[in-house]
Order: structure tokens, then C-alpha cells, then sequence
């Protein structure tokens, strides 16, 4: 798969992408990076601890969070990608549900829309990755947890939101697809579904997962959200394990030398 101006080839090493939020109500740093220079140089400070890609975002998607306009939200996240993209080599993501929002970010130089609605919130923006050729990335989510089947209701689910994309004329070597760990389903389900990653990995499409920090490790552990590093850890080294590509996180540094000792276990066990 091709991001930007690079090849990302998941059989060599995982890939992770750093969250960067522009946001005064993100469930674990709202308000930290909302200023330019400080976003600008926590982006850089990611990317020379490993970061493959920026993942900027503009509207909290914690739940319950508080809805901002369209122009709020580009607003935010305009400025840092223009900024960005003249100092980084790495591509930025745009984290929006969004199609303008989406449109604006690939014109200021995002190379990557991550939706957490699968495209199903604006089906808009399904034309935006098509029309413009950047990757994306389709995450499962909906408004309730009453599945029938859950591993395969997220599957379904998920190749709805791969058939909006293709549809629009999206490529599907431009697809990766997140199972959605955190959204639209209780801590129960949401292990289960880390249980059975390799599930969604065996649908053909390069498998990103987001952790970091969230309800279910914090639940799981008793934890607040500044204590949640190795909970994250635990869970992307399973991921890993069971064929994820990339991992979404908001300690590089840390994540980068976990998924890196697994990529080298790994590697042996498969040439064996």
C-alpha cells in the first residue's frame, strides 16, 4: 500500500501511527495540543520516536463527546496540516467523518482520510478519497452494541463500509480497515474482538488497530488514563501477533520498541 510517498509493506514490520489531536475534549490529552507550535512539535517529537504517520484530528470521538461544527473542525486541523507537511517526510492522516473537512485536509497535503464511521456518517467522503486518491481508513462503528453474532456482524459491517468505498471508485489496495475497539461495543466485546483480530485481518485488507489508552484497558485494569502505557502495550503486541499492519498510539517511543521486538520474534518464527 502505497501512503503519500511511501510503501508500506506490512510483511516486512508493523507501522504506527501517532495520534495527534487538536482538540480541547479528547478523553487523554484534550487541550494539550491545540496550539500551533505545540501540536507542530509533539508531531515532530512522534515521528523521530518512530512514527510512520501523523493522524490529525479536529473533533473528539471519546462518547458523549461534544459535537463541533464543520468549520470549527477545519479550523483546527488546516493550519497543523500545512505546517506539517512542510516539515515532516511522513504522511499525515486526517481524522474526520467529514467530507469537506476531509477535502480541505488532502488539499492542505493529508495523504490519508481515517473515518471512524466507515464512510456511513457522510457517504460524501467516499467520494473525496476517490476523487483525490489518498488511502483511508474504514473503521467498524455504530450506535448500539445489541449484536446477534458479534466477529461477524463486524465483518458485515465492515464490507458495507467497503462497498461505499468501492462504489465511490475507490482502489482497494487504498483500504485498510480498523475493527473499531472502543466504539459500538461494551468492554466484553471489545475483548472478544481482540481475541479474534485475526478474523478481520483474514478479510484481505491491511488491519489497523487503535488501543491506546482506552475504556477497556483502563476497566479491565482499574486504571486512569495516565497509567493505561503497558495495558496498550499488551494489547498492540497481540494485535501484531494476530496480523495487524499498523497501530494507532500516543506513546511512540514506547509502542515503537514493543512492535519492534515482536516484528523480530515474529520474522524468525515465519521464515522457520
Amino acid at each position: 500500500m502505497i501512503i503519500g510517498n511511501l510503501k508500506f509493506n506490512s510483511l516486512e514490520r508493523t507501522y504506527l501511527m501517532g495520534i495527534l489531536n487538536i482538540t480541547p475534549d479528547s478523553f487523554s490529552d484534550g487541550g494539550k495540543f491545540s496550539v500551533l507550535d505545540n501540536a507542530i512539535g509533539h508531531a515532530v517529537l512522534m515521528a523521530e520516536e518512530g512514527a510512520d504517520i501523523i493522524d490529525v484530528g479536529g473533533e473528539s470521538t471519546r462518547p458523549n463527546h461534544q459535537e463541533v461544527t464543520m468549520e470549527e473542525e477545519i479550523s483546527r486541523v488546516i493550519p497543523v496540516i500545512t505546517e506539517l507537511v512542510k516539515v515532516l517526510d511522513i504522511p499525515v492522516s486526517i481524522d474526520t467523518s467529514k467530507a469537506l473537512v476531509a477535502k480541505e485536509a488532502v488539499k492542505a497535503g493529508a495523504s490519508m482520510i481515517n473515518d471512524v464511521w466507515g464512510f456511513k456518517k457522510d457517504p460524501e467522503i467516499a467520494y473525496v478519497a476517490a476523487e483525490t486518491g489518498v488511502a483511508c481508513c474504514l473503521m467498524h462503528n455504530r450506535d448500539n452494541t445489541n449484536y446477534n453474532n458479534l466477529i461477524d456482524d463486524i465483518k458485515n459491517e465492515l464490507l458495507e463500509s467497503i462497498k461505499i468505498a468501492l462504489d465511490a471508485g475507490v482502489k482497494k489496495e487504498k483500504i485498510v480497515l480498523d475493527p473499531g475497539i472502543g466504539f459500538g461495543k461494551t468492554v466484553e466485546q471489545n475483548i472478544e474482538v481482540m481475541a479474534n483480530l485475526s478474523k478481520i485481518v483474514d478479510m484481505g485488507y491491511p488491519v489497523l488497530l487503535g488501543t491506546s489508552r482506552k475504556s477497556m484497558i483502563g476497566i479491565s485494569l482499574d486504571l486512569p488514563v495516565e497509567e493505561r502505557l503497558e495495558g496498550t502495550i499488551a494489547t498492540n503486541v497481540i494485535g501484531i501477533n494476530s496480523g495487524c499492519s499498523i497501530i494507532r498510539v500516543h506513546d511512540v517511543k514506547e509502542n515503537f520498541r514493543a512492535a519492534r521486538m515482536t516484528d523480530i520474534i515474529l520474522n524468525l518464527r515465519n521464515r522457520k
